[in-house]
């Protein structure tokens, strides 16, 4: 009985803190929404910032945030990919694989910030690519890049070796029960981590922050060497600029807005394509 009780009780506070970790997140996005959405329109959508960022709209930050997302995903999930396919399915278990398990857990890790110096010292200094798309993206693309790996890992050996078996048994090679086989069975996985890790990717501060962003200006990037906009950054020059607070903070919250709706979109992608991968599962 008593032990009845005391698990009645414990099960209580985790309800209650449960309840209240979901009352703080809605309080938070409810708070933001409900500013932000005041000044999300068409123009605020499309237009380019004017007169210090006090009007105009974000569409060069949006545009900005996009090409960096997009130079991530080609570096990062290439490389990703391949490398967890060639832990996951051709390394055997010793010391060497323990240990490139261990660095990629690290790697993911480390403070996105070290990144962001990564960056400046090696893509901007040493490769001379300045302070531009190409920097940032292949900063953002070695954060990202952890993630796509364990991603993989998990998803090809969640794929039953009953398959592989099979696979092998019909005479097939290694690569060909790889890519017919464990690939299109564990892509779901595989696509749900890469989206995830996209959703970090947008929302990061710290490594563009010396490698490609800039808080202001009034043109389009014409190249992947220019520098750019992007949600994040803009964000935090608005809030910490103090310059015309009044005109400058709505246009934070109402950007704020636009970037949980991005990484939001890309969440509910994944848990989609998760469920949509359960339901055609036959194992």
């Amino acid at each position: 009985m008593e032990k009845t009780k005391k698990q009645e009780i414990i099960f209580a506070v985790i309800k209650i803190l449960a309840y209240l970790s979901v009352v703080f997140l809605a309080t938070l996005l409810g708070y933001i929404f409900f500013r932000g959405f005041k000044v999300i329109n068409i123009r605020f959508l499309t237009d380019v910032p004017r007169n210090g960022i006090t009007e105009g709209g974000i569409f060069p930050a949006i545009l900005g945030t996009f090409y960096l997302v997009l130079v991530s995903f080609i570096f990062a999930v290439p490389i990703g990919i391949l490398a967890g396919v060639y832990i996951a399915e051709y390394t055997e278990e010793n010391r060497f694989t323990q240990f490139i398990r261990v660095s990629v857990n690290i790697l993911s890790g480390v403070p996105s910030i070290v990144f962001g110096l990564f960056g400046l010292a090696i893509f901007v200094n040493k490769m001379h690519f300045g302070v531009s798309i190409l920097s940032g993206g292949l900063t953002l693309g070695i954060l990202i890049l952890p993630t796509v790996i364990q991603a993989t890992i998990e998803a090809l050996r969640s794929v039953p070796y009953s398959f592989r078996e099979a696979s092998f048994g019909i005479g097939a090679t290694k690569w060909q029960t790889v890519k017919n086989i464990v690939l299109p069975t564990g892509i779901s996985g595989i696509l749900t981590g890469i989206i995830l890790s996209i959703g970090r990717a947008a929302g990061e501060t710290a490594p563009i922050l010396f490698t490609a962003a800039t808080f202001y200006t009034g043109r389009l990037p014409k190249s992947i060497f220019d520098e750019v906009m992007a949600l994040p950054y803009l964000i935090y020059g608005l809030m910490t600029t103090g310059t015309f607070p009044d005109k400058q903070i709505p246009i934070a919250y109402g950007a704020s807005t636009i970037l949980l709706l991005l990484v939001f979109t890309m969440s509910i992608i994944a848990i989609i394509i998760r469920l949509k991968s359960r339901r055609n599962r036959k194992w």
